[in-house]
């Protein structure tokens, strides 16, 4: 009997790990053209935590260049990925994005799907205080 829950332990705790590892990279986006061009960049690291970056390019705009950084943790509850800014540690002059309470779905292709059809790996995010991140869908590199 112990063998057995030992042995259903064991896949359950493997089958969580490997769909983080799956989750774990640097994903990109960017947006726009010659006169106005955005760039987002999200890396979910292996301990946890993770490192945003947005890049704006706005020529007509004041000021016209403008970086914004986010950082914090992150967790994953099946293909749910929520992300946690601490005020305290997380937040300083350069990292001002709280990112609390915000939450994206992981989306990638079935491994059941067997046609031919692409499915890009992306984070797609439905809940955010940050107005512009709701919504967006930041793609796998």
């Amino acid at each position: 009997m112990k063998k057995i829950l030992s042995a259903i332990f064991l896949v359950s705790t493997l089958t969580s790990f490997s769909q983080s590892d799956k989750i774990i990279g640097e994903y990109f986006l960017e947006l726009g053209n010659e006169k106005h061009q955005i760039e987002y960049r999200l890396n979910l690291n292996s301990d946890g935590t993770f490192g945003f970056h947005s890049y704006t390019n706005n020529q007509n705009g004041i000021p016209p260049i403008v970086h914004t950084y986010g950082k914090g943790t992150w967790n994953v509850d099946g293909k749910v990925v929520s992300f946690i800014t601490n005020k305290e540690k997380d937040l300083d002059e350069k990292h001002t994005l709280d990112f609390s309470g915000s939450k994206a779905r992981f989306v990638t292709k079935p491994s059941r799907d067997k046609t031919d059809r692409i499915i890009k790996t992306k984070l797609k995010f439905f809940e955010s205080e940050i107005f512009w991140i709701k919504g967006l869908d930041i793609f796998k590199t």
